[in-house]
């Protein structure tokens, strides 16, 4: 994997093989962060990271100058790569070892974008929860978004507050906001 823009751009980043991880295509993360870059002023926004695995999506949000990136995922070894690189690269990512579902329910903190990641063949029942609690937490700010990634085969649109889905290969994101 590799950072696309910012301050690390070109960086090419090699992960543990024994982490059970899917990154990101870079064709989808850089088309993805074009709809961001549109939106939002990096520096200025909170961003949480949510089945972050190798922080694929963390390290580009850090390198293009978000300075609150918070990345959860519950593998032990996924959260200390993420620290190594983040430290190496010093890029202030704040790494948590926890169960997705477990860090919602109890989080009170409001991000302007948070980034879901899980495993492609979650069940859909699964991928409803995450708007679900994140909307009725109330974790978003003010224009905030919350994107999911998942197969293109997987159809999010049902679930509330589904603004729309953007497909890139076998990728798609669907997009949620108030």
């Amino acid at each position: 994997m590799r950072i696309i823009s910012g301050k690390h751009k070109g960086r090419r980043l090699i992960a543990p093989r024994h982490l059970p991880v899917r990154p990101t295509k870079d064709m989808a993360k850089e088309a993805l962060f074009n709809i961001l870059n549109n939106r939002y002023y990096f520096p200025d926004i909170k961003v949480l990271d949510l089945f972050s695995g190798t922080g694929n999506i963390s390290f580009e949000f850090a390198s293009r100058g978000v300075a609150t990136v918070t990345a959860v995922d519950k593998e032990l070894g996924c959260v200390n790569y993420i620290e190594s690189i983040s430290k190496e690269l010093d890029l202030g990512i704040h790494a948590i070892k926890n169960d997705v579902f477990s860090f919602l329910a109890k989080s009170t903190i409001k991000y302007d974008v948070i980034f879901s990641d899980p495993f492609y063949d979650m069940e859909e029942a699964e991928f409803a929860k995450i708007p679900e609690l994140i909307f009725d937490k109330d974790l978003l700010l003010e224009d905030g978004v919350l994107i999911i990634e998942h197969s293109k085969r997987t159809n999010l649109a049902q679930l509330p507050n589904f603004i729309e889905e953007r497909k890139y290969g076998g990728s798609a994101f669907s997009f949620f906001g108030n």
